[in-house]
């Protein structure tokens, strides 16, 4: 079993930055590929940005040259630091892991953390 805890999120202006945080339970964190979706009210869950257990990385287009994805795997945690942050933004962050494990593949999901982008 897999515990996934979000933290970093809040109320920005636009144009500003957050930087998402995510810790992981266990020891097998470096076997997982991570990803942060998000939903906003009234529409569904959209991937926003992946990293697998090797380190490649994927983003949507709409936040590609402004989000930026990351772990550390000493410290069981995945990062997505958020840029030049528009009103588009907003919405509930998921942090997202999904692995192998004893044959079955599993996913394990966060309690979602509020991203606000307001003035």
């Amino acid at each position: 079993q897999v515990q996934l805890v979000e933290s970093g999120g809040g109320l920005v202006q636009p144009g500003g930055s957050l930087r998402l945080s995510c810790a992981a339970s266990g020891s097998i964190f470096s076997m997982l590929d991570m990803a942060w979706y998000r939903q906003a009210p009234g529409k569904q869950r959209d991937l926003v940005a992946s990293i697998t257990r090797g380190g490649l990385t994927n983003y949507a287009d709409s936040v590609k040259g402004r989000f930026t994805i990351s772990r550390d795997n000493a410290k069981n945690t995945v990062y997505l630091q958020m840029n030049s942050l528009k009103s588009e933004d907003t919405a509930v962050y998921y942090c997202n892991a999904r692995g192998l494990l004893a044959g079955l593949l599993r996913d394990y999901w966060g309690q979602g953390t509020q991203v606000t982008v307001s003035s």
